[in-house]
This record gives C-alpha cells, structure tokens and sequence, in this order.
C-alpha cells in the first residue's frame, strides 16, 4: 500500500511539473557572475520605447529564469539596474523564439561577455553582426582620417574619404540585403531589412520580400516589412 502511495505521488509531481513546463511558450534562464544584488528587465520596443515585459529580482544567487508566452520571435533586451551608477553596458538585445534560451555573462563586462545560446534567429544575427562590424570599423576608421585630413585643410582628401564611405555603406547594404535573402526562412531577415536598410532601393527591399517563406511573412517582423513596403511604394508613387 505505501509503494502504490508513493508511486502514485511520484506521477503526480510529474504530472505537475509537465503542466508548469508547457504553461508559457518561451524560457529564458541564465546567469550574472558577480552579481549579488540589483533588478533584471526583459523589455521590448513599443512605439519606439523600450517597455519592461517581466521583472526579475536578483538576491545573492546570480542565477536567473524569466517564463512568458511569445506570439513572434522578436528582439527582446535584458536590461540591468545596477542600483548605483548609470552605465552604457546595462542592455543586451537578443533574438527571443519559442523555446528555451539562455543568456550567460558577467557583471563586469555585461554585454562583452554575453554568451546568449537556444535561438537559431539569434545564432544567425550573430553571425550578421560579425560581418556588419567589419564594415562599421572601416568606416570609423575613416571618419578619424577625415577629421584630420579636414583639420589640415586637405579637402582633396576628404572628398576622397568620402567616396571610399559610400563604399562601404554600399557593400553593407549589399551584404545585407543577401544575408535577408539567403535566410529568409527565417525572422531575422525581415528584421535586418526594418534595422540595417529601411532607406535602401525599393527593388532589393522587393527582393526580400518576395524570398520571405509564408511563416516568416506572418510573422511579427514579417508583417512590419510588408507594411513598411506598401508605404514606401505609396509615398513614392505620390
């Protein structure tokens, strides 16, 4: 009788844990070395400003878990409170999709060290952004050169700076715009469209448009850019 008892107690702790797993579509745990006190915030953008979506308080264990259901993947951000002085590096922005994701860093380097695993949406922006910083660190190099040049009066040189800048925007735009569509079965091509090109020639704009699968038109950045084109084309054809 005891054994039956237990046994029927052990089946209904599982039973219970299976139903407080499956009660929210998205998971996101994660962990803070060195942080022993302060308040995390996953936000996301509204009306172009930044909204708290969940709010999770961080008392001696840096260890952290946030449950919430996701209709679309979407860029969310886990934003710190250090609770003492304002920094720069208190936001990291990651690819949420339906799932499990974790977020693993250090509160002294909070977005230098992140490690954020579980997303291939996220996996695969990574992989933009690596390429894309080539880009934005030539360009920054150039505007350094510029400064001089234009400090020393060599307009000859700044001129030329500045073709070598459209360059680089151009090879951006381009390198973008293949990311869009070689991934377009995937959320992260509509999104890098909307964030990196939203001023880019129609036609490329388009031409993601058109590779996007019917999942990732229906999705929440999908239909941004479906929206984001038919106004582009109305106010072009004015």
């Amino acid at each position: 009788m005891r054994k039956s008892i237990i046994a029927l107690f052990s089946i209904l702790i599982l039973v219970s844990c299976t139903e407080k797993k499956s009660a929210k579509n998205f998971v996101l745990t994660g962990n803070i070395k060195g942080l022993k006190s302060g308040t995390l915030y996953i936000q996301r953008i509204k009306d172009t400003v930044l909204v708290a979506i969940d709010t999770i308080k961080i008392n001696g264990d840096s260890h952290f878990t946030s449950e919430f259901d996701l209709q679309s993947p979407e860029m969310l951000y886990l934003f710190l409170d250090r609770g003492v002085t304002n920094s720069l590096d208190n936001n990291i922005p990651f690819f949420a999709e339906k799932g499990i994701m974790n977020i693993e860093t250090s509160l002294d380097f909070f977005t230098a060290d992140v490690k954020i695993t579980g997303s291939k949406n996220q996996e695969l922006y990574d992989e933009y952004k690596k390429v894309v910083s080539k880009y934005v660190d030539q360009d920054l190099t150039l505007i350094e050169k510029k400064i001089t040049a234009y400090q020393a009066k060599k307009m000859d040189e700044v001129s030329k700076m500045d073709e070598e800048q459209k360059g680089i925007l151009k090879r951006k735009y381009l390198y973008t715009t293949n990311f869009a569509v070689n991934h377009a079965d995937y959320e992260v091509a509509p999104y890098v469209a909307l964030a990196e090109i939203y001023d880019i020639n129609l036609k490329y704009m388009d031409t993601i448009q058109k590779s996007m699968t019917p999942k990732v038109s229906k999705s929440l950045y999908g239909k941004r850019l479906n929206e984001f084109i038919a106004a582009r084309k109305k106010e072009e054809n004015k």
